[in-house]
């Protein structure tokens, strides 16, 4: 016989045996990657971002695997990012589909990424040195670890698409010493990210004038709208906490 313990019941029924979704629910993941071989795939991954303890997850989460199984004739696994332990510990509980079936979720919270302080590991891993900023930022050693971005990440294959990513991700205390480290000439590679950044100076300096009753002509605006000189922009904020006319912030 069967070694299947069922759960107790006081009685069996029969059911249709069709299965068609005649209204069908939306499920939608947050990401999926496929590993392939050529146009082959070898695995799926569904990646999910879970901020809280949900319940419900557990009974959505078997049909992405088994519905993108069923597409994509591979295995999949999922992976559920949580940005605190509670919610890393509520989610990696094992999830009983049916007997003998049981899926366990692979589970990464801050906590799981290694803490890269070391020179030798962020130069073979870049990527992890990437990792280990943005899940330590208020990390004791957190002086050492941006260091490391600015040392060893900058430097190699992709390092400053993944600088503009992490400044982009840390607070504003950690962003600022990871910029001072930093070459003056260093520009955002990233577009989204360049533009973000270069708006939020804009908003800052025009905020400030407007502050001090100071009116500028288009062409001086067109010209800070233009600006993508840190350097520059820093020096117009010290001039705009004076500054009476527009004459003032352009002095040179």
């Amino acid at each position: 016989m069967l070694d299947t313990q069922l759960p107790e019941f006081d009685h069996a029924r029969l059911e249709c045996g069709d299965f068609p979704d005649i209204n069908p629910t939306e499920y939608r993941a947050d990401a999926v990657v496929v590993l392939a071989n050529g146009t082959t795939p070898a695995i799926a991954v569904v990646v999910e971002v879970q901020l809280q303890p949900d319940k419900d997850k557990s009974w959505c989460w078997p049909v992405y695997l088994t519905t993108l199984r069923a597409r994509l004739k591979c295995p999949t696994v999922l992976l559920v990012l949580c940005p605190d332990k509670r919610t890393a510990t509520y989610c990696r509980r094992p999830i009983t589909v049916a007997p003998e079936f049981t899926l366990r979720p692979l589970v990464l919270s801050p906590n799981d990424i290694p803490v890269v302080t070391d020179s030798e590991t962020a130069g073979a891993n870049p990527e992890l040195a990437v990792l280990s900023a943005v899940a330590h930022s208020n990390h004791p050693d957190r002086e050492t670890i941006l260091t490391l971005l600015a040392t060893r990440v900058l430097p190699a294959a992709h390092g400053k698409e993944y600088i503009d990513l992490v400044t982009r991700l840390l607070p504003t205390a950690a962003r600022h010493f990871l910029e001072s480290l930093m070459t003056a000439g260093y520009e955002y590679q990233n577009e989204l990210i360049r533009t973000y950044f270069f708006d939020g100076e804009t908003k800052a300096l025009l905020t400030v004038l407007e502050a001090r009753g100071v009116t500028l002509p288009e062409e001086f605006r067109s010209l800070i709208e233009a600006c993508t000189d840190r350097g520059q922009f820093d020096t117009w904020l010290r001039r705009a906490a004076n500054a009476t006319s527009a004459e003032d912030l352009f002095a040179d």
